[in-house]
């Protein structure tokens, strides 16, 4: 077996103070995995201990040496009066226009506070989506989908996948984590104090 791309072992993470209960982890290349849970459970926590934004209390975080991440957030940047295309977004990350739907690849040359919330939530995600990394962490990707979006992700998640990319995404739609994952860990909420 390779190298897994990441492994958490007893991780516990949190901001000011832990967010966590202890959760143990792997994404190897090739493998989506799923985090389900409550709300408050720290399921966005997680990914941003993972990609250095959160602290880690205690337990092991490794990561292959040189790992390339691609971390898309349920942050919106406020766009009013930003005179960014989408296109513009897609050359930030280095992403790459093709695969997008017609229904957004129509819509790169307009200003991204044209768009609907919808699209430019797609677009932001496709812009991590494509992205040069190896290991892409999605939070809540279906958000502001529609079910043609939601469709559109699914299929582009197992592409990337089997070129290669692992993939931890968190989301409460279990119907898509059901159907486009390969393992689907629950993240029990940590003892209240």
């Amino acid at each position: 077996m390779t190298q897994p791309l990441l492994c958490l072992t007893g991780l516990v993470a949190g901001w000011q103070v832990p967010a966590t209960r202890p959760v143990d982890l792997m994404v190897a290349a090739g493998r989506i995995v799923g985090l389900t849970g409550a709300n408050g459970a720290g399921k966005s926590t997680l990914l941003a201990a993972i990609a250095g934004r959160a602290r880690v209390f205690c337990g092991q975080l490794e990561k292959k040496p040189d790992l390339r991440i691609g971390l898309q957030t349920q942050d919106v940047p406020p766009l009013s009066g930003l005179p960014l295309s989408g296109r513009d977004v897609l050359a930030l990350t280095a992403a790459s226009a093709d695969g997008l739907p017609p229904w957004l690849a129509d819509c790169l040359d307009r200003r991204l506070d044209r768009l609907s919330g919808g699209q430019r939530h797609y677009l932001a995600l496709w812009a991590v989506l494509q992205a040069p990394a190896e290991l892409l962490l999605l939070d809540e990707p279906t958000n502001n989908l529609d079910a043609q979006g939601v469709r559109h992700l699914a299929q582009a998640l197992r592409t990337r996948a089997d070129a290669g990319c692992g993939i931890l995404l968190v989301s409460h739609d279990a119907g898509f984590v059901n159907g486009v994952c390969d393992e689907v860990i629950v993240v029990e909420a940590p003892d209240v104090v």
